[in-house]
């Protein structure tokens, strides 16, 4: 049955609770910790700095207690496209101030450089599917809401309803695995009544044949959910109130400022290494 485990390869967007250190985090300081240090890896321009990054985060997942093969699974699923950018990086790209010429045919250049930039490319993205990963693993969807609210509250002030802004991040964020949800419950109704969902199925044609009975009725599921959504909104009277209060109450810990003074190190070195 692993063909129609579907939310499994697709473990972007889920909560693992772990009761880590990281999971014990103040909402804010966990955002704001992600949010620097995906901004570190995504204009970092150093092969070593970028090579740390990718070591550091693979040390957060190890401290968030999460499996590491668990969170591979994103980098695993995205690896041929990875790859084509790769190639795709070194054999166009040329420096007139590159002379380490290693290979040319045709249109297409090798040079060290390109080589480099090949490497640098995939490591920024393991690096970063990585890291958005880990963040979906520690941050829940109330602690997102809150923290996010918490965060731009002060842009209230000037009139911007940042709730809209918040709703639309927290459904585009957790959208991913209610759709593998969704994928698999229809799968096995269509193999339960005679489909060909069994074995692996050889042949990009008859892989199209085989998904495409999939698509017209996941679309169909989501735009009810999304329509049973809004209704669901406006019966509760969303958007009413410029700010919305809490129940708990947050609070910055001793731990939370170590933890962010370790990640803007970590991220300077990134950035400047």
């Amino acid at each position: 049955m692993s063909e129609f485990d579907f939310l499994a390869r697709v473990p972007l967007g889920q909560y693992v609770a772990t009761g880590s250190i990281l999971h014990r985090m103040d909402p804010r300081a966990k955002i704001f910790f992600f949010l620097v240090l995906i901004m570190a890896l995504t204009f970092g321009q150093s092969l070593v700095a970028l090579g740390i990054g990718l070591l550091f985060v693979i040390l957060l997942v190890a401290f968030a207690k999460i499996d590491l093969k668990f969170a591979l699974k994103p980098i695993i699923v995205s690896l041929p496209f990875l790859l084509l950018f790769a190639v795709i990086q070194v054999l166009f790209y040329s420096s007139k101030n590159d002379p380490q010429l290693l290979l040319s045919f045709w249109i297409f250049r090798v040079t060290v450089n390109g080589l480099f930039a090949g490497a640098i490319l995939l490591l920024r993205f393991f690096a970063l599917i990585l890291a958005l990963s880990l963040a979906s693993f520690c941050i829940s969807t109330s602690e997102l809401i809150q923290g996010v609210s918490r965060l731009l509250s002060p842009l209230n002030k000037l009139k911007i309803h940042t709730m809209d802004l918040v709703m639309v991040l927290q459904i585009t964020f957790r959208f991913v695995p209610m759709l593998a949800q969704t994928a698999e419950r229809i799968a096995k109704a269509q193999a339960s009544r005679g489909a060909e969902w069994g074995g692996k199925t050889k042949g990009l044609v008859n892989r199209i044949r085989q998904i495409l009975p999939l698509i017209v009725p996941l679309f169909v599921i989501s735009l009810r959910r999304s329509e049973t959504l809004a209704l669901a909104m406006d019966a509760r009277a969303y958007g009413f109130l410029d700010y919305r209060t809490s129940m708990v109450e947050m609070q910055f810990k001793w731990s939370d400022w170590l933890i962010l003074l370790l990640n803007l190190i970590v991220s300077l070195i990134i950035l400047y290494g």
